[in-house]
């Protein structure tokens, strides 16, 4: 019959088919497409972040995006404790989660809930703050002849765990300390 049956369909399976028929006489194609319009929601290909960091007073936004169709309704809960929109926790419409003026109290597990008519899943991970990185030197305006060098300082306070890299920029475009180093120089100080 030139036949093809499928089973326990997943959105793996999803996508164009091609059926070609062939003898001495040649060989001739057809093409279908094949959604999938329904499926329970899924983390497999798209987990929650199993660690997310947040800087303290800062804003983290946490994506909530697992395969399902229709599209899910969803949840999130820290630890056990159900949470709800308010002045400082928003859950959007993607099921994204967003925390605002993140404090110490906010760090813990995060679970997103995901749910539609033919099933439902769920994936969590663990949100730690971070100190947030403060310039505390910023650089001051110089004036000089032209022909002399200038020197300009920036000093930042940041968390010990994490790294922290300065990017210089001249009216907006990112100096190339590389191309540019007759012109330029970059003296880091630990």
């Amino acid at each position: 019959k030139g036949e093809l049956r499928m089973q326990s369909l997943t959105f793996d399976d999803a996508g164009m088919y091609q059926c070609i028929a062939e003898n001495k006489h040649g060989i001739i194609y057809a093409n279908a497409e094949l959604k999938i319009v329904a499926s329970p929601p899924t983390f497999e290909l798209n987990p929650i972040k199993k660690k997310i960091l947040a800087a303290k007073g800062g804003r983290v936004i946490i994506e909530c995006k697992p395969k399902a169709a229709p599209k899910p309704k969803f949840s999130w809960s820290k630890g056990t404790e159900l949470l709800v929109n308010g002045s400082r926790i928003r859950i959007w419409d993607d099921g994204s989660l967003e925390i605002v003026n993140i404090t110490k109290l906010d760090e813990g597990r995060y679970t997103c809930f995901a749910e539609n008519n033919r099933g439902k899943a769920n994936s969590t991970g663990v949100l730690e703050m971070t100190e947030a990185t403060r310039i505390t030197l910023a650089p001051l305006n110089v004036d000089v002849t032209v022909g002399e060098n200038a020197t300009m300082q920036c000093i930042a306070s940041h968390d010990p765990t994490l790294d922290l890299t300065f990017i210089w920029s001249l009216n907006g475009f990112v100096i190339d300390f590389e191309k540019e180093h007759e012109h330029y120089e970059r003296n880091v100080m630990v």
